[in-house]
């Protein structure tokens, strides 16, 4: 039989709180990818890079595994399987890293921006769907095609634009205000992608409803570690002055190929990006 969802079983906390992760997320991970293109070095962007990948990732799995605390079906008592719960945030992570790294090491042209962004956003999504198939109930989902789709465009659009933001946007200002945009565009693919889905109960196995409790102690564990890894990011990103400021001039080539507005007597010797 088909079930009656809700999305927000605890009211606005969990929607709240979940954008509120998004936004964190794409904050830290914009400030990293911004120090990245600071370096002298190619060879040492590959740390900020990384770190950014992870924030950025942890923040839009945290943000859509926070929602799903308040999502209830009437019949169905739900859990999430640990294995593929965890291979959605490794899902999310990886297609991350992959988008800030070709964007950080060859630049933001139009056709290096829209591949990074394509393959980030498709990856975005899958994560979502990934996570839905990890929860365990006796039923099954169906998916409508045409919500998915638009889910799809909504995280490739979401991707895109923060890769621009993560290589284009160096003031703390601009990178916050891009961080509140991101937030808002994942918060909304995570709704368009659940407003797609369908429970149908088994009419034999319907319960009359599951504890509030019990949901929390299933999704609250798996929710601590990446959690963590952005409290800890945030620590990194607080005791560097550099990130917080972020308003100096880029003394390497940025991500468009223009040099530095320094004085040439202060520019520092620059390694040239190979264009796609």
């Amino acid at each position: 039989m088909n079930s009656t969802v809700s999305q927000f079983n605890y009211g606005t906390i969990t929607p709240v709180v979940a954008f509120l992760m998004a936004c964190a997320g794409s904050a830290l991970g914009l400030r990293c990818t911004t120090r990245s293109v600071r370096m002298g070095s190619r060879g040492r962007r590959a740390p900020w890079l990384t770190l950014g990948a992870i924030c950025i990732g942890s923040g839009i799995w945290t943000m859509h595994f926070i929602a799903m605390i308040g999502f209830t079906a009437r019949g169905a008592s739900i859990s999430y399987d640990p294995a593929l719960t965890f291979l959605s945030l490794g899902v999310a992570i990886a297609v991350v890293f992959l988008g800030v790294f070709v964007v950080g090491y060859r630049g933001a042209s139009p056709l290096t921006l829209g591949v990074a962004g394509l393959v980030t956003g498709a990856g975005v999504a899958a994560m979502h769907y990934i996570g839905m198939y990890g929860m365990e109930f006796a039923g099954h989902l169906t998916f409508d095609p045409v919500t998915v789709g638009l889910s799809v465009l909504t995280a490739v659009t979401a991707a895109t634009a923060a890769l621009w933001a993560a290589v284009s946007l160096h003031t703390l200002a601009s990178a916050s205000a891009a961080s509140v945009i991101m937030g808002v565009a994942v918060t909304g693919m995570h709704y368009t992608g659940m407003a797609a889905m369908s429970v149908h109960v088994d009419a034999d196995a319907a319960v009359l409803g599951q504890s509030s409790l019990d949901l929390l102690v299933s999704l609250l564990p798996m929710v601590g570690g990446p959690v963590l890894l952005l409290v800890l990011a945030a620590v990194i990103v607080m005791f560097d002055p550099d990130m917080l400021i972020g308003n100096e001039p880029v003394h390497d080539q940025d991500v468009h190929g223009a040099q530095s507005a320094a004085p040439a007597h202060e520019k520092r010797p620059t390694a040239s990006w190979p264009a796609l």
